[in-house]
């Protein structure tokens, strides 16, 4: 009977220090596996973000190059043509206009890279709120029209005004933050449904910009230039299709001989301001960014960036849904 009692024992404590062992070598798996993941994840962080500020880069040539050419801006020109997802490798394996597939990076194999730029004056620049009385109230009556174009509640242009310059001004303990983009102006109380409509036609830009007429919608234009009417709008979209306004006198041509600007700073025909939105697929991760960059001085200079990382695709997720942004406002 003690034999039999000394040989459970010795079983139980086998039994015990197996698991004991196996417990130790699942945590030590299970630490190795984490660290490789981390290192990874850091490393593909790393290797987007500058791969994705060589796309700034190479954008930032391209608008300088595009200065010295032209002192309009207009849609027919190479800035304008959004770059399509192509393999990284296939841009750095080129030579002499070959594209060379046997690229031996193991880095860039699998990274595909995409981007455009955004011409940010074919938007109205709610930063002409803030100017002078004439220039505010000018920028506002373009507003009004705007939202009624789009359907807009009218109340909430009220809103829209005096949440900027309450915010621009920081006067008070109530005073809301200054959005830095169009996306975040519910931080001024718009309905998400105002924000989602408005966002693609309004800009938050340092400075008071006019529209620029070869890159506007015809929806701007018609909020922008004070008495054209939708068809004189659409008109001007198909004008400048066949040639691109090189100046303002190009425009009004275009719009009628005796047409008379109430507003002789609501248009121009040429661009300080730019967005340069870039997307990275590395692997499994995505990661988009945006700058704001502006011309001026024959330079490009970076206002701000912001990035983001999409999820991969997987059920239950969104792709497209940014699990983390930071904003970077550069001198």
């Amino acid at each position: 009977m003690t034999a039999l009692r000394q040989r459970g024992a010795a079983l139980l404590a086998a039994m015990l220090t197996v698991t004991l062992v196996a417990g130790f070598a699942a945590a030590a798996l299970w630490q190795q596996w984490r660290a490789v993941e981390v290192e990874s994840a850091e490393r593909t962080r790393v290797q987007s973000g500058w791969l994705l500020l060589g796309a700034l880069d190479w954008s930032r040539l391209i608008l300088v190059e595009d200065g010295r050419g032209s002192s309009a801006d207009h849609l027919a020109e190479p800035w304008a043509v959004p770059l399509e997802e192509a393999r990284l490798s296939t841009f750095l394996a080129a030579d002499k206009n070959v594209a060379q597939f046997d690229d031996a990076s193991v880095d860039t194999t699998n990274a595909f890279l995409s981007g455009q730029i955004t011409d940010m004056q074919a938007r109205l620049n709610l930063r002409n709120l803030l100017g002078d009385d004439t220039q505010g109230k000018a920028a506002q009556r373009q507003l009004a029209r705007l939202f009624e174009r789009l359907g807009l509640p009218a109340q909430e242009l009220s809103l829209l005004v005096d949440g900027l310059r309450s915010a621009y001004k920081g006067t008070g303990n109530n005073a809301p933050l200054l959005p830095p983009t169009p996306e975040q102006l519910g931080w001024l109380g718009l309905s998400p449904l105002t924000v989602a409509r408005l966002a693609p036609h309004v800009a938050l830009l340092p400075t008071a910009t006019p529209v620029n007429a070869n890159t506007a919608s015809a929806d701007v234009l018609w909020a922008a230039i004070e008495g054209l009417d939708q068809a004189g709008a659409l008109r001007l979209v198909q004008a400048r299709e066949s040639r691109y306004f090189r100046t303002v006198e190009d425009v009004k041509q275009a719009l009628g001989a005796n047409w008379e600007f109430r507003d002789n700073n609501a248009i121009d025909t040429r661009t300080s301001f730019f967005e340069v939105r870039g997307r990275l697929r590395l692997d499994n991760t995505t990661v988009e960014e945006r700058s704001l960059v502006q011309r001026r001085n024959g330079q490009v200079f970076v206002l701000w960036r912001q990035r983001s990382a999409l999820p991969p695709a997987t059920p239950g997720s969104a792709l497209g849904m940014a699990q983390a942004a930071t904003v970077k406002v550069l001198p």
